[in-house]
């Protein structure tokens, strides 16, 4: 199934308020006049350049159902490495103590609430608005109690330090940003990595030294083409600290992982 098959799939199934597996059971169902006419409006948005995530208030991630709105950035299928590795690393390490920053609409941080319910995790965003959005969601997965929510920049709101940092910041160039198409819908806070697009994580490398536990880890989503580079960084302040570089399913280069040791 193309693309288009799958968002025309999750519009319909928006319009008709049902399950994939409903709608797979009665593909021969009534389409009400009113749900036809919702539905071509939806899909003229759609075509317009609109994502369907906006369209519907919805994204899954890792398994779980997300309210998204144009406050926060679209979750991305890549960004589940990132989940996955923290998952990992915490459970080898025995790390107790997590700090999501920029979080959104708190799709790590909650994945992570989920899957490590014994752990407690700050999710951190500049945003206040992406923090209503990821406040909704705690509430939707009953996480509140195990993600602490904090506004601020990076990890100044930090009461103290934490074993893992994750992060998954603006990493498109600033010149790579189009006002046509679908990342013209997305906000550009969110986005915007800067002239190479690692400004913000250069940002966040820098503060980190000063908040990692002893043996703690840094995970951070890159995008194509910029690991050599924040490599070399990273090299540069943590001189004695393991780094490894995953690819994501298309092959690319899409997750920087530091390892103090």
């Amino acid at each position: 199934m193309d693309d288009a098959s799958i968002e025309g799939e999750i519009l319909l199934r928006h319009v008709l308020g049902i399950s994939r597996a409903r709608l797979f059971a009665d593909l021969d169902g009534d389409v009400s006049p009113h749900q036809e006419k919702t539905l071509m409006e939806l899909v003229a948005r759609r075509v317009r350049g609109e994502p369907a995530s906006y369209i519907t208030g919805r994204r899954e991630f890792y398994g779980l159902d997300f309210i998204v709105n144009p406050h926060v950035l679209i979750p991305r299928p890549e960004t589940e490495l990132l989940v996955e590795k923290a998952i990992n690393l915490c459970r080898k390490n025995s790390y107790s103590k997590i700090a999501d920053i920029g979080t959104g609409c708190g799709v790590v941080a909650i994945s992570l609430a989920v899957n490590l319910p014994e752990k407690t995790i700050y999710a951190i965003d500049i945003s206040s608005s992406a923090l209503e959005v990821a406040r909704e969601n705690c509430r939707i997965h009953k996480t509140l109690d195990r993600v602490i929510l904090l506004e601020g920049d990076m990890l100044e709101p930090l009461p103290g330090p934490v074993d893992l940092i994750i992060a998954n910041l603006p990493y498109v160039r600033g010149t790579d940003i189009s006002n046509k198409g679908e990342l013209s819908f997305e906000p550009r806070l969110a986005l915007d990595g800067g002239e190479e697009g690692l400004d913000k994580i250069k940002k966040l490398c820098l503060q980190a030294g000063k908040k990692l536990c002893k043996n703690g880890s840094l995970l951070l989503e890159i995008g194509q083409g910029q690991a050599e580079a924040l490599k070399n960084d990273l090299h540069n302040i943590f001189p004695s600290a393991l780094i490894e570089v995953e690819r994501d399913l298309a092959g690319i280069e899409r997750m920087v992982c530091l390892s103090l040791t």
